[in-house]
């Protein structure tokens, strides 16, 4: 192991990477949906959309230990001890012979990937805090968009080759090698002094303190309704692909365009974060997102969104999420050093399990058009502006422990 700390762009790739773990295990699956339906579930292949959902489900619960473990025995154990899992589960992903195995396993992979969201999100703030932590995080967004990009493509590719099974495989080299780069390359970043013991009771305890800043509640409230947006437009957009705008065949190369041209609201929030502050440009984001919508919404109900414009309109969304949630991260966490881990599990277990419960809504309302999308995003982002604005006069609580 590296005994050194890494130089700052080292460390932003890695962490990209491990990250990345997430987004790869759902956007690579997406080409392979419906040959996974005909072979696992043919008689109602509207399950296979499950396949995502549990992902998420599994990833949620896993995000209620990872923090409070890596604040107990080091990051280093749970992001090295969860890719072990998630590699195990993939495994047995590739074997299944039944939806309910795979169900199963894609669940098991969700609680194993929780270790390097959480323990990584924690390292971060080991090591960084408030603006310089959030342009970390924009930086490390820049990296991380190029896998969304090339996910649909890779498993598109993967399946030309071979078969869907074999897209678990590959998730499995992508986690050997990012755990690898983890363990070969960065120390541990947490202190034995700093660490707190695994009981319930220091973790009601930490919870209890971090829900009375209202600052953090507020963050997470708002987090958790931008995930929402998110897993609903990445839930929605390949049905709305084939079946709204007859464009199946192109979904992987359109995906991959708007991923990339997104990416660059982190290269502009990192740029911007330091000297406008966190709070303003989340808010500036959600406010800009509304007139997007609300346009969105109108075109769809009147029949006049084409794919043009309906592509316009998925950049932005994607564009929005480059200013706030890097930005809803670290300012939530930035109070939080102390307890880092479990702030991030706490945060993570109620954004992921509430977005996936707002994106799994959406996606029962599909019925042809983008209009349930596009109110739902409208919502969010009223809603998200008018919590932003209600905590614009309180004063940042810095701590550095």
């Amino acid at each position: 192991m590296n005994a050194k700390p890494l130089k700052q762009g080292e460390f932003i790739a890695l962490c990209a990477m491990l990250m990345a773990m997430i987004a790869f295990a759902i956007d690579a699956m997406l080409p392979a949906m419906t040959r996974i339906a005909e072979e696992l579930t043919p008689d109602d292949p509207g399950n296979i959309s499950l396949v995502i959902a549990i992902f998420m489900l599994g990833m949620g619960v896993g995000t209620l230990f990872a923090g409070p473990l890596s604040d107990s025995i080091g990051r280093r154990p749970v992001i090295i001890g969860g890719t072990a899992v998630y590699c195990a589960m993939a495994l047995l992903c590739a074997q299944a012979q039944s939806l309910d195995v795979l169900l199963i396993a894609r669940f098991l992979m969700g609680i194993g990937v929780a270790g390097p969201r959480i323990a990584t999100q924690a390292m971060i703030r080991d090591l960084y805090a408030g603006e310089k932590m959030a342009k970390i995080v924009s930086f490390m967004m820049m990296i991380f968009v190029l896998v969304p990009a090339a996910a649909p493509a890779v498993g598109l590719a993967i399946m030309a080759v071979f078969d869907w099974r074999a897209i678990f495989v590959a998730f499995v080299l992508f986690a050997l090698f990012a755990g690898g780069w983890y363990a070969l390359r960065q120390p541990e970043t947490l202190p034995q002094e700093n660490r707190r013991p695994f009981t319930f009771t220091s973790i009601a305890q930490a919870t209890r303190e971090m829900m009375g800043v209202r600052m953090v509640v507020v963050s997470i409230a708002v987090q958790t309704l931008t995930l929402g947006m998110l897993l609903g437009v990445i839930s929605s957009i390949q049905p709305l692909f084939a079946i709204t705008y007859g464009r199946e065949t192109e979904f992987a190369f359109w995906f991959a365009c708007i991923a990339l041209l997104a990416g660059t609201g982190n290269v502009i929030n990192a740029r911007l974060v330091e000297r406008y502050g966190m709070r303003p440009l989340a808010t500036m984001g959600y406010a800009v997102q509304i007139g997007f919508a609300a346009l969105a919404l109108g075109l769809s109900l009147a029949g006049l969104l084409n794919f043009w414009l309906f592509l316009f309109w998925i950049v932005t969304v994607f564009y929005m999420v480059g200013f706030t949630l890097g930005n809803l991260n670290a300012l939530a966490m930035e109070p939080l050093g102390h307890i880092a881990g479990i702030a991030a599990s706490v945060m993570g277990a109620i954004s992921t399990v509430g977005g996936a419960v707002l994106a799994g809504a959406v996606g029962l309302l599909f019925a042809g058009t983008a209009t349930p999308l596009a109110a739902t995003v409208l919502i969010c982002c009223l809603i998200s502006t008018a919590l932003m604005r209600s905590i614009a006069g309180e004063k940042r609580i810095k701590r550095t422990a």
